[in-house]
C-alpha cells in the first residue's frame, strides 16, 4: 500500500494537519490504494528532517509539510531557512513535498486567515493526492492561475 505523509507543527496556531487528513480521508481509494503517516513537530524547522524521515523511513511517496511562520522579522527568516531545509529533503530524496505555509501576517482577521489556513492544507493536501494518482487533474488546470489559500486569480487573457 501507498504512504503519503502529513507533517504539522505545535507553532502553528491552526490544525492545518487535522484540515489535510481530512482532505486525504475523503480521497478516492484511502485504506485500499494508500494510507496516511501523520506527524507534528515542535516548529516549522523541524519539518525537512520529519520529512525526509517519513519518506526514507515510512516509505512515503509524497509529503505535505504544513507550517505557520508567525508575524515577526525573525520569523520570516525561519520561514526562510525551514523552506530551504525542506527543498533540500526534496532534492536528497527525490521525492515531492508540498511545502504549506501560512504566514500569520497575510490576514489581520483571525476568522479570514483560518480560513486561508483550511483552504491552502485541503488543497495542497489534494494536490498530493493529484500527483501520485491523478496528474492529469493538475495538468488541466496549468496556466489557470489556480490559488491555495484565495480564490483563483484566473488566467491572463492574451
Amino acid at each position: 500500500m501507498d504512504r503519503i505523509g502529513v507533517v504539522d507543527t505545535m507553532f502553528a496556531r491552526y490544525d492545518m494537519g487535522a484540515e489535510a487528513l481530512s482532505e486525504l480521508a475523503d480521497c478516492p481509494g484511502h485504506g485500499e490504494i494508500f494510507e496516511v503517516v501523520h506527524r507534528t513537530v515542535p516548529g516549522f524547522k523541524d519539518l525537512g528532517v520529519e520529512c525526509k524521515r517519513l519518506i526514507e523511513n515510512e516509505k512515503c511517496r509524497i509529503v505535505v509539510a504544513l507550517g505557520m511562520p508567525g508575524k515577526a522579522a525573525i520569523d520570516q527568516v525561519c520561514a526562510h531557512e525551514a523552506a530551504q531545509g525542506i527543498m533540500l529533503a526534496q532534492l536528497l530524496t527525490s521525492t515531492h513535498i508540498l511545502e504549506v505555509f501560512v504566514h500569520e501576517s497575510e490576514e489581520e482577521d483571525p476568522a479570514k486567515l483560518a480560513q486561508v489556513c483550511v483552504d491552502r492544507a485541503r488543497k495542497h493536501a489534494r494536490n498530493a493526492y493529484w500527483m501520485l494518482y491523478e496528474p492529469e487533474q493538475l495538468t488541466r488546470r496549468a496556466g489557470q492561475g489556480v490559488r491555495q489559500g484565495y480564490e483563483d486569480a484566473g488566467p491572463i487573457a492574451g
